[in-house]
């Protein structure tokens, strides 16, 4: 297989925590992070991120700015500390213990990431939920790990049905809390670094959702990373766009950051890119990690992008979904800025493929291997392929952020390692010459046709190159001579209208950039492409269902 390597973009960072990636690359072991380290070598990931800061003399730094339309506050690291201190003794006082699965299902506000703080501090396990969740969402991740006390508000209570919940006992609100007396604050539990602290719900492709249970041991991970991909400093002003319900919203919208002393930005209303832009420019937001369809949302209004100042900006990160060049090129020209994508899932707790700031970036990458993490390509026996060649995207196990379990379904944990000391992730991918991985597709999304594997992904970031495509999924449509042929589902900007000759100039443009195999055989053109409703990501099981029909 031959690779043309896109054009790469050159550092743009004015300084850095990284001083150097290969030097890293070499020499970085896990093990040497051992600040985090107490009292016989047990560890609190909620006393790391507000106690100690304030215990070092911090107590007056601001720890938070919320944003919701008119609503605006601040909290301090000890504000911060008093409060969860306040809702931990109030968890205690209904009698919470160690290893009890707490959920928090909160807007995204200072009190939702107040509780789940606070379920961390009493050594219980936090499991944080989505605010649009709805009642079956809601009881089916309850049932399924014998949740036994949950945090809300008023509103969103509502949809907790209680009634067909058997092991929840209790159900506080936001103003319950506030308004409890207690007698003093509980002592910070201290724990294991194998205990469980952590637990996110994850949907496969087949069956209800899976609980991925993380340990106290990826405090580790999510400080290194956050140090070093995010580059975070404690003068820093960052904002993670993604609800702790999330495990971006939570690793690296609260514990990363608070980790590393910064300042976080916490926005409560539903995206409005001339919302976005302002609260850059009023916070002096200093970092932002995002998401590509929430770049190329933005992209669309490019005319208003002058109207304010975005030079408080150091460091963009994506996040969530493959990062197309053209997102990427796009935001160097308008903002002044590259877009660092990132990789790493629910289940491996932390970054494990990145592009570093100071590095250099090659679009259509996701980046190289952190320090301390192993990529291989492997084939289907497991062996690792030749550089060059599309393979499954395995990690060598195990590294601090790697989930401890998937709750009570030790098969499905054991799934993710089909060869002896591997994780495989399900997505495909390849290695250049210089470590560099390109993303090829989900395993099952690849396209064979005629014999020639292409991914989606290369495809349809070359659709959204050309001027009349606003937005592309591609997918293989089953055909008895090739096999597949790819088929490419599209939505027109604005001021274009379908017709033969501007499908054969988009088809022709696939052609003359990519290659003749991978040019869409049919283009359909729609109103608007199936998305999650929650991340917005393009549905391509729905498009490879159409497809077959």
């Amino acid at each position: 297989m031959s690779i043309t390597l896109p054009k790469q973009i050159s550092s743009q960072a004015k300084y850095t925590n990284l001083e150097s990636y290969e030097e890293a690359y070499a020499t970085f072991q896990w093990e040497s992070v051992d600040d985090f380290l107490h009292r016989s070598g047990k560890m609190n990931v909620a006393y790391e991120c507000i106690d100690r800061h304030v215990e070092n003399g911090f107590g007056n730094k601001v720890a938070l700015h919320y944003v919701n339309e008119d609503e605006k506050r601040s909290l301090t690291f000890e504000e911060v500390k008093i409060k969860t201190d306040h809702y931990a003794a109030v968890l205690k006082k209904h009698g919470v213990k160690k290893g009890e699965r707490v959920f928090v299902f909160l807007p995204k506000n200072p009190e939702c990431y107040i509780a789940i703080l606070a379920v961390i501090k009493i050594g219980a396990i936090a499991a944080p939920l989505f605010e649009a969740f709805m009642e079956e969402a809601v009881k089916d991740r309850i049932i399924d790990c014998g949740g036994t006390a949950l945090l809300t508000d008023r509103e969103l209570q509502k949809r907790v049905p209680a009634n067909e919940i058997p092991t929840l006992r209790l159900i506080l609100t936001t103003e319950e809390v506030e308004r409890t007396q207690v007698d003093e604050e509980p002592r910070i539990e201290w724990a294991d670094p194998e205990d469980g602290f952590l637990l996110h719900y994850t949907s496969g492709s087949t069956g209800k959702p899976k609980g991925v249970l993380h340990a106290q041991r990826s405090l580790v991970h999510h400080f290194q990373s956050g140090k070093w991909v995010l580059d975070i400093k404690d003068t820093d002003v960052y904002w993670c766009t993604s609800h702790p319900g999330w495990v971006t919203g939570s690793v690296y919208g609260l514990f990363a950051p608070w980790l590393n002393k910064a300042t976080i930005v916490i926005n409560g209303g539903r995206f409005k890119a001339e919302d976005w832009y302002s609260l850059i420019d009023e916070l002096k937001v200093t970092i932002w990690y995002s998401a590509p369809t929430a770049f190329r949302m933005l992209m669309a209004k490019e005319d208003i992008v002058e109207n304010y100042r975005l030079t408080s900006l150091r460091h963009i990160l994506s996040v969530g979904e493959p990062l197309n060049p053209e997102v990427i090129q796009w935001a160097s020209r308008v903002w002044g800025q590259r877009i660092h994508d990132t990789w790493w899932m629910t289940e491996t707790g932390g970054h494990l493929i990145v592009n570093f700031p100071g590095e250099k970036i090659k679009p259509g990458s996701m980046g190289r291997p952190f320090p301390g993490v192993k990529v291989g390509i492997l084939d289907e026996n497991g062996n690792e392929v030749p550089v060059g060649n599309t393979g499954q995207l395995a990690i060598q196990a195990p590294w601090p952020g790697l989930m401890k379990t998937i709750w009570n379904n030790k098969e499905k944990y054991e799934s993710y390692f089909p060869y002896p000391g591997w994780y495989v992730s399900g997505d495909l991918a390849y290695k250049d010459e210089e470590g560099f991985i390109f993303f090829q597709g989900r395993d099952d999304d690849m396209i064979n046709s005629s014999g020639e594997r292409i991914g989606p992904f290369e495809v349809e970031s070359q659709l959204i190159t050309h001027p009349a495509v606003a937005e592309a999924g591609v997918v293989g449509k089953p055909d008895k001579l090739r096999g597949e042929i790819v088929k490419a589902y599209i939505t027109l900007r604005y001021g274009y209208k379908k017709n033969d000759q501007l499908l054969d100039e988009i088809r022709q443009h696939v052609r003359k950039n990519l290659a003749a195999h991978a040019a869409p055989r049919e283009i359909e053109v729609l109103d608007e492409l199936p998305k999650t409703k929650i991340s917005g990501k393009i549905l391509r099981r729905v498009l490879k269902e159409w497809s077959a029909q």
